[in-house]
């Protein structure tokens, strides 16, 4: 099968406009078919507290009121993915912003209150994977907002570790899918303020140890858990890193976190 590469963005790549444009770069060099996905960064926070719209966040994912389901619509569907589509477009990259609402791409259910009460946090129940093929086999390279919807009217804001883990599966039958989480670390870190600890080879086994130490917590614990769960369902490799060593990524000296099932 051919190779895609699926690379997810956010934190903040997205709030620095020379690491960003760096992003792009690396992004528009990569060989072969490519998906992107992005969060939100500090933006759509920044929007809502100008507007005195409360955030708040439990165990690495957002709580999301019905006014801050308007900001990260406005944020995510708009301004953010048409920047994204525009400095792709710069670098001869033709490319489309879409969200899970556009041609029915990913359906959700809203979070069932259990602990926590989520609010507008959507769940996936199914993405369609044969309409990004249709657009990958015309070279168009989709870019992917983390918003779903119900399908009876209602968007959900979804997280977008999740997108991306979610979309490379759907392509995982006629693609041999490379997953790509970017952040602000090397990779997984041992001690997040010592970038020599960084964790090259992550199992489950080790990971569960992390994670029970506490080593391995908070926003990474999404990440880490999609991770797993893709290669366990057919994609091909995941990896963990900064954005700068994508030019690395399919060479010997790249610098980052190999999940292995």
């Amino acid at each position: 099968m051919p190779r895609l590469t699926l690379v997810k963005i956010g934190g903040k790549v997205l709030d620095d406009p020379r690491a960003l444009a760096g992003l792009l770069d690396d992004f528009s060099a990569l060989p072969g078919a490519r998906v992107l996905v992005h969060g939100g960064g500090k933006l759509a926070a920044d929007l809502a507290q100008r507007l005195g719209i409360e955030t708040s966040m439990v165990g690495g994912r957002r709580i999301t009121s019905r006014e801050m389901l308007e900001v990260v619509t406005m944020v995510y569907g708009g301004l953010l993915g048409r920047q994204l589509v525009a400095g792709l477009q710069a670098r001869g990259i033709n490319a489309l912003s879409l969200t899970g609402a556009d041609l029915d791409l990913m359906r959700a259910h809203r979070r069932p209150v259990r602990e926590v009460d989520f609010g507008y946090v959507g769940d996936i129940d199914a993405v369609r994977g044969e309409a990004l093929h249709d657009f990958l086999s015309q070279g168009i390279v989709p870019v992917v907002a983390p918003l779903t919807h119900d399908g009876a009217g209602q968007l959900l804001n979804t997280n977008a570790d999740t997108i991306a883990s979610q979309v490379a599966l759907a392509l995982a039958d006629r693609w041999e899918v490379h997953l790509v989480f970017t952040f602000e670390k090397p990779g997984v870190m041992e001690d997040p303020d010592d970038e020599t600890s960084l964790i090259r080879v992550l199992d489950p086994a080790a990971y569960a140890r992390y994670r029970e130490a506490g080593v391995i917590a908070g926003g990474m614990l999404p990440k880490l858990d999609n991770a797993f769960a893709a290669l366990a369902n057919g994609v091909a490799r995941v990896y963990i890193c900064q954005a700068e060593a994508l030019p690395r990524l399919y060479q010997p000296d790249f610098v980052g976190t190999t999940i292995q099932a």
